[in-house]
């Protein structure tokens, strides 16, 4: 599972957080960042293509970060072909 946010305070950047393959020790920091964030987006990567989607995850982010406006139905888009069907 994963969930693209933005920052809700600092410098209201957008980051990605990747349940499934954090820590211990992450969790403790990474879960209550992403829970005070506002949420963007969220889904399950298959297994198989999850490199694939990363790559178009971080080019979701640069753009979002870049000023540019990229809705839900943008990402869920992109991802389609990464997401797992629920």
């Amino acid at each position: 599972m994963f969930e693209i946010f933005r920052e809700a305070e600092f410098n209201r950047r957008y980051h990605v957080i990747y349940f499934t393959e954090l820590g211990n020790h992450d969790r403790d920091e990474e879960i209550p960042r992403a829970v005070m964030a506002d949420h963007v987006f969220d889904g399950f990567l298959s297994g198989w293509r999850k490199d694939e989607a990363k790559f178009h995850i971080d080019g979701i982010l640069a753009r979002l970060n870049r000023g540019e406006e990229v809705s839900k139905e943008d990402i869920r888009s992109t991802l389609k072909p990464y997401l797992e069907q629920q």
